[in-house]
Order: C-alpha cells, then sequence, then structure tokens
C-alpha cells in the first residue's frame, strides 16, 4: 500500500482588503490542523493568496502588478513553507506568478516534505474575455491579466507517486486529465475560485455550477484511473460568492470526502495510490485499447468543423 495521507484545505472568502500575511496564518492555521490529522500533504486553492482579482476591471499596469507574487516563496509566503517544513507535510498552492522577463501566469507549485519547490503548473485554459463586457453580470478578465500556461502538463514523482496539477477550468477539459494519464499520473490536485452563479446565465445557480464541477473531475478520475483533490476558494468576496464543493476522488470516481462549508475547511483522506493499479491495467490500459490512428482532430483543430 502506497497511502497518501491528503488534506484538501478549503479557504473561505478573502476579501480585497485582506493582506497575504492575513492569509497565509490562514493557511498555516489549516496545516497545523492537517498535521493533527496526520497528513503528508495539503491542498490549497487557485489564487490562494488573494482575492479573486480578475473579477475587477483594472487599467493601470502598476495596479495589476501589485496581484502577482515576482518570487516564491516570498517574504509573505515565506513562514508557509517553513510551517511545512516544520510539520513534514507537502503542500501545493496557486498564486498569480509574475516573471522576471515581464510575463504573467495562473499558476500553482507543489513541494515536497522538506518545503521545496519540486513542480510548477501555469493554467492552461483560462475562461473568460480581456475588455470589459457590458453584457455580464461581473467580470471575468483572466484572458486580461494572464497568458496561457506555456509548460504543459507535467507530472512529477513525489512521496513516491505519481502528481500532476491543474488549476480551476482546466478541470472541464478531458484532454487535461489524458495528458497526465497518458504519464501515468496517480494524483492530480486542482485548486479553483467558481462563481456561485454563471455571469452569463443567471438561470445557472449553485447547483448546477456544483454538480458540473463534480462531474467533471469524478469523470477525469474515473476515465484516468487516478485520484482527484479539487479544494475552493468559496465563499462572499467583496459581495460576489464564490461555490464551494471541494471533494477527494478516488480512482474509480467515487467522491471519499466533501466540503460542508463555503469557510475555511479542511477534509482528509488517507489515499492508496495502488488503487490505480487495477483500472491502469484494464478498462484504462491506454497501451492496449487506444486508436490514435482515429483522434487526429483532438490536436488538429479547435472549433468545430462541420463535415461537408
Amino acid at each position: 500500500m502506497r497511502e497518501i495521507v491528503i488534506g484538501g484545505a478549503q479557504l473561505g472568502a478573502i476579501q480585497k482588503s485582506d493582506s497575504r500575511e492575513a492569509v497565509v496564518a490562514r493557511m498555516i492555521a489549516l496545516l497545523s490542523q492537517a498535521a493533527t490529522a496526520g497528513c503528508d500533504l495539503v491542498v490549497f486553492p487557485e489564487l490562494a493568496l488573494t482575492t479573486f482579482f480578475p473579477r475587477w476591471w483594472m487599467e493601470d499596469a502598476d495596479e495589476v502588478e501589485t496581484w502577482f507574487e515576482a518570487e516564491m516563496p516570498n517574504e509573505a509566503t515565506q513562514p508557509l513553507f517553513d510551517a511545512a517544513k516544520q510539520h513534514g507535510i507537502a503542500i501545493t498552492f496557486g498564486y498569480a506568478e509574475s516573471t522576471p522577463d515581464g510575463h504573467h501566469y495562473n499558476t500553482s507549485i507543489l513541494t515536497d516534505k522538506e518545503g521545496n519547490i519540486v513542480g510548477k503548473y501555469r493554467k492552461v485554459h483560462l475562461p473568460g474575455h480581456v475588455e470589459f463586457d457590458t453584457e455580464r453580470a461581473f467580470q471575468h478578465l483572466e484572458k486580461r491579466y494572464f497568458e496561457p500556461g506555456d509548460l504543459g502538463f507535467p507530472v512529477w514523482k513525489n512521496l513516491d507517486a505519481w502528481m500532476g496539477m491543474a488549476i480551476c477550468n482546466d478541470r472541464r477539459w478531458p484532454e487535461m486529465y489524458r495528458e497526465m494519464g497518458l504519464q501515468g499520473v496517480e494524483l492530480i490536485t486542482l485548486g479553483y475560485n467558481t462563481p456561485s452563479v454563471n455571469s452569463q446565465d443567471g438561470n445557472e445557480g449553485l447547483a448546477q455550477r456544483l454538480y458540473h464541477s463534480e462531474l467533471s473531475m469524478t469523470a477525469g478520475a474515473y476515465q484516468n484511473a487516478s485520484w482527484v483533490v479539487g479544494v475552493a476558494k468559496a465563499g462572499d468576496e467583496d459581495g460576489h460568492p464564490l461555490m464551494g464543493g471541494s471533494i477527494i476522488v478516488d480512482p474509480n470516481g467515487f467522491v471519499v470526502a466533501r466540503a460542508e462549508t463555503e469557510e475555511d475547511e479542511l477534509i482528509v483522506h488517507a489515499c492508496d495510490m495502488d488503487m490505480c493499479n487495477f483500472g491502469k491495467k484494464t478498462i484504462f490500459d491506454f497501451a492496449r485499447h487506444r486508436r490514435i490512428e482515429h483522434y487526429s482532430r483532438i490536436t488538429g483543430q479547435t472549433g468545430v468543423v462541420y463535415p461537408k
């Protein structure tokens, strides 16, 4: 048995005025709970250090830059890395990354139990729009503030398991899971900040949003025989509600742990990585069953092309 005790550290609302230091203190408190629960790995959400700032229209480049981290760890986040190392817990969390050469990404990192960064992922599937949209109930400007990730979907060996990361909207795209599945992934960690209501369809509320989120993650887990840990930032951020619904999904697609609130909350499950083996050797034995000669459209086109 290759057991990893995983904590999903859901964060409640982070207001625009909240400092990074205050947020890191909350993350450290969840880390302490995780240590008491015997966790080996703790998964924090997307953009864990700040409010979901892409909802705000900003034209001043200097203002935009205040939401980004030029290095990691930095002065504000070093206490989190120190606490993780002290507890002997690996962590993964998301943040807005500003690179030395001026690029901006929605990023997630993974550490080992000594606090060393062993993996970095940059969000590929950016939702939303670039210019102010008068037709939306609220703005979703990820395409304005971030560039699509340039690292693909890498997988790393950590805690004796093959791990990968994804962020929010990535979970809705089966290509993400399969890219990692083809590298033997056994654990996909995924942080998200998802509005409780669709900005373009007010009839799509919390129940529908939670259903689609869970459907995407359970299907991805099952179809790639991998654990999936999806962790939310939730609650009302300056009048803008984010849904919770953090879950841990086993390699058969079953939810084995689920958050009950929209506050800071830790969910825990002992995840046996060897549970992935049966699916990978039977129904999802890719080497035996995939027929790539029929899949050329998947990488050969983006939009729909109707047959002539």
